[in-house]
């Protein structure tokens, strides 16, 4: 089994910066695709942006130069920083894993863009 635990969300002004983060724990697991989804209310989840277990990255038209998607293969980590923030960023984002094991959720965590 592979557990994800998420941190980082909060409220931001518009313009402002968070970073978000996801660790997973387990065992005799191998990550492929790190992502962050997000789910706005009354709107389906979406893809904000992935990134491969070689580094290759790929973002959502809508948070392309302001988003950024990084990980960390040693502690098994996959953040997202986020600037610029918009109020139509607000969302829960939810890290997703694809591994040897299958895939994975985190539990979410909330973004709100608001003044």
């Amino acid at each position: 089994q592979v557990q994800l635990v998420e941190s980082g969300g909060g409220l931001v002004q518009p313009g402002g910066s968070l970073r978000l983060s996801c660790a997973a724990s387990g065992s005799d697991f191998t990550i492929f695709v790190m992502a962050w989804y997000r789910q706005a209310p009354e709107k389906q989840r979406e893809l904000v942006a992935r990134i491969t277990h070689i580094g290759s990255t790929a973002y959502a038209d809508s948070v392309k130069g302001r988003f950024t998607i990084s990980r960390d293969n040693a502690k098994d980590a996959v953040f997202l920083q986020m600037n610029s923030l918009k109020v139509e960023d607000t969302a829960v984002y939810y890290c997703n894993l694809d591994t040897s094991r299958g895939m994975y959720w985190g539990q979410g965590t909330q973004v709100t863009v608001s003044s």
